[in-house]
């Protein structure tokens, strides 16, 4: 059952990790050890959540690495299911052998 229209998983970060924690997002990439706009955009959804990321946010104490980049997956494979029907391909269909 595919989910309806997931949030971008920046926006948990801000209200499961940061906001908890009275952090502000220059205290939060402080603790991460990125860059205060790096942070900024994947919270505003302007940047997702690389592997990179997701084992900051599991070192940082904010759940572990799977579960940030299970709710990227989800969320690109619904942008992506929005346009499927541009996606032209054809079932491979194999040949008899010869």
């Amino acid at each position: 059952m595919r989910m309806k229209n997931p949030p971008h998983p920046g926006h948990s970060i801000k209200d499961a990790c940061l906001d908890p924690l009275h952090l502000s997002v220059t205290d939060g990439a402080r603790v991460l050890g990125i860059a205060r706009h790096t942070l900024s955009r994947i919270i505003n959804g302007r940047a997702g959540i690389s592997p990179e990321m997701a084992i900051r946010l599991e070192k940082a104490g904010w759940s572990n690495a799977d579960h940030w980049l299970r709710l990227q997956m989800a969320y690109d494979l619904f942008q992506a299911r929005q346009h499927e029907n541009e996606i032209n391909v054809k079932r491979y269909q194999r040949r008899p052998a010869a």
